[in-house]
């Protein structure tokens, strides 16, 4: 997986996006960040971790190719408004749904 900056991290998202408009899928997954790289301790170890700020980790794939980004709080304004404008301009793609089962379901009923 590559940790790209937030703006490399959305002009691959958009190549990601147009690489799959006629067919496949591009998975989002937004996590809450804290900063750590390693697991956290069990119970026994008393170890405690005080996160600076809160991050937001957010990755993409489709197929084997993985990016992901950590937006900060400072920056979250700014990198929301270009994610919803870039998944405004790619959400056209998607197939609506077939109405054909609705009205199958209401004549069952009557």
């Amino acid at each position: 997986m590559v940790l790209l900056e937030n703006d490399s991290f959305l002009t691959e998202l958009t190549r990601l996006f147009q690489k799959c408009r006629t067919s496949g899928s591009v998975v989002i997954t937004l996590k809450k960040y804290d900063g750590r790289t390693k697991p956290a301790p069990r119970k026994g170890h008393t170890e405690s971790f005080e996160p600076a700020d809160n991050k937001c980790l957010i990755r993409a794939s489709e197929g084997k190719k993985k990016i992901s980004t950590v937006v900060s709080t400072k920056e979250v304004i700014k990198f929301q408004m270009a994610y919803s404008n870039l998944l405004r301009a790619h959400m056209d793609g998607l197939k609506k749904k077939d109405k054909k089962s609705k009205s199958k379901k209401t004549k069952a009923t009557q």
